[in-house]
Parts: C-alpha cells; sequence; structure tokens
C-alpha cells in the first residue's frame, strides 16, 4: 500500500480543496463526488421545496439546505459530509461554513456509482452522529428508506407511488406520486 492511500485528513484539507472538487471526508479519506444527474436534481430540488414550503407556512424554526452544504457530524475534524438534503432545527449548530453537529433529518439521493456509500457507510454515521430521521431515495428502484432513529432504528420501505409521512413533523407528508419525473 503507498503511503498516500495510508494519509489521514482532516477539516482543513476539505477547505482547502480545488472550487471544482466535490469530495467528502469520511474518517480521514475523501471520497469523490460526481456531479448529479438531472433526475437526482429533480428530485432533490422537489423535496427541498416541499421542505421549504412547509416550514416557511409555519414560521417554523428549523432550516433547510440542500447539497453542496458541509455537515461536520462529530468534534473530531476527520469527517464532513454534504447530504442531498439537511433540515437543522438547532440553530446554534449553523456556521459561515455549514453545520456543525448532527442535523435533524437528512435526505440522500442515490446515485448509480455509489449506493453503498449511502446505503452503508452513511447510515452508520448519521446513526451515530444523532440525526434523527434519515431516508435514502434510490430514483433506480423508485423507493424510499425511511429511517427514524428515534424508535430504534425503526425503518419503513416506500415506492415512488406512495405519500411517505415525515415523522419529526406529524403533519407533513411527501406525495412521490405526484413528482413530475
Amino acid at each position: 500500500m503507498d503511503a498516500k492511500a495510508l494519509k489521514s485528513h482532516t477539516e482543513n484539507d476539505y477547505y482547502n480543496l480545488p472550487e471544482n472538487i466535490r469530495a467528502e471526508l469520511i474518517d480521514g479519506q475523501f471520497y469523490d463526488m460526481a456531479a448529479p444527474s438531472r433526475l437526482h436534481q429533480k428530485i432533490s430540488g422537489t423535496i427541498y421545496r416541499i421542505i421549504g414550503n412547509y416550514i416557511d407556512d409555519r414560521h417554523g424554526s428549523c432550516d433547510v439546505y440542500a447539497a453542496p452544504f458541509a455537515v461536520k457530524l462529530f468534534d473530531d475534524s476527520k469527517t464532513i459530509v454534504e447530504p442531498d438534503i439537511s433540515v437543522i432545527c438547532d440553530r446554534d449548530k449553523l456556521t459561515d461554513r455549514g453545520c456543525t453537529g448532527a442535523p435533524d433529518w437528512i435526505v440522500e439521493i442515490i446515485s448509480p456509482g455509489n449506493p453503498g456509500h449511502d446505503y452503508v457507510k452513511k447510515l452508520n454515521l448519521y446513526l451515530d452522529a444523532g440525526v434523527r430521521e434519515y431516508w435514502i431515495v434510490d430514483p433506480q428502484q423508485r423507493t424510499v428508506l425511511v429511517y427514524f432513529f428515534e424508535e430504534n432504528v425503526k425503518v419503513r420501505q416506500y415506492t415512488f407511488e406512495d405519500t411517505i409521512p415525515v415523522n419529526l413533523y406529524k403533519d407533513l407528508s411527501i406525495d412521490f406520486s405526484s413528482f413530475d419525473f
């Protein structure tokens, strides 16, 4: 194994990446992020608008952010991710650079090249960090996995034909069958 593969990177390395490089830093290792597809962006934008409108209409105290948005999950400087959508209800976690600490709700949209990254690696990171709710949207399978960590890692599977309730907001559901894609 060469020395470059063993190098552990930090938050400083992450913030000094060239602007044209998209990557996440997990346990000191960089993971390149490919440019999202049009479908990925359509799904992300639709979910983002629904959540943002919901919060705005109720004058809610939470904020919603779409990627790229840096989330430093832990106190160490070795893990910074860029979820597709982050909902943060504790504004003390917000900084000029993004979020320090676990968002309340994260939505990741699967890219064909790295499904295990969101299904396994990020699932465990988000659980360990204290994220309350995690959605994995898979456009190829047309499924949505919803993890509500406050109920002992309860998971439910939905399809793009379903209206999916949001656990954090009892009066919000997202009707995937109404999406135009």
